[in-house]
């Protein structure tokens, strides 16, 4: 690890902190790819990595991909039918194909660090200083969690190996105990 500074990243638990964030990258140099970034990570789950390696050519038009993730090496289908319309907006005169997620510049993927700086920076303009690449992918497994109650699927879509990991790695845990302190008093 060296010198690399832990932060504290958390999910976005409000719709308005959601809905905040898509207006800070609005105000990006690149707003649509950012903000479709942004969409794909709170509504796919997937890690950043996985995100930027993803082809045009492997989304257009598709309701699902097929990646193998960088970290665990496991084979996963991503369902697109959340932001399929999201991609198909942001590809009208764009290649056919090519790096879904390019550096303008290089035509290469964003780096993780370019990424990072992207979310942290949008972040900042709204008075979030919890905001990472990994905000994407803890704000989809919360609400998730929240609309469905299902622990187990979303472990498994996670590749996690237990529940307890999950909840702690989407913040229920903190939540569930801040709750419970609400009302008590001696």
């Amino acid at each position: 690890m060296g010198d690399q500074v832990v932060e504290n990243v958390e999910p976005l638990r409000s719709t308005a902190e959601i809905q905040n964030m898509r207006e800070a990258l609005n105000q990006t140099t690149h707003p649509k790819r950012n903000n479709l970034l942004f969409s794909m990570g709170i509504n796919t789950g997937l890690r950043v990595g996985d995100l930027l390696r993803l082809r045009i050519e492997d989304v257009k038009g598709r309701s699902s991909v097929k990646i193998q993730e960088g970290k665990t090496s496991k084979s996963r289908l991503v369902h697109l039918d959340a932001v399929m319309a999201d991609i198909a907006e942001y590809l009208e005169g764009q290649p056919e194909t090519g790096f879904l997620f390019a550096s303008q510049r290089t035509g290469q993927p964003l780096s993780t660090t370019q990424a990072y700086r992207l979310l942290k920076s949008a972040g900042k303009k709204c008075g979030y200083d919890y905001v990472g690449t990994h905000t994407m992918r803890k704000t989809f497994g919360y609400h998730y969690f929240q609309q469905t109650h299902d622990i187990v699927t979303l472990m498994v879509i996670f590749n996690h190996s237990s529940q307890n990991i999950t909840k702690r790695y989407i913040g229920i845990e903190e939540d569930d105990i801040k709750n419970s302190l609400k009302d008590f008093r001696l």
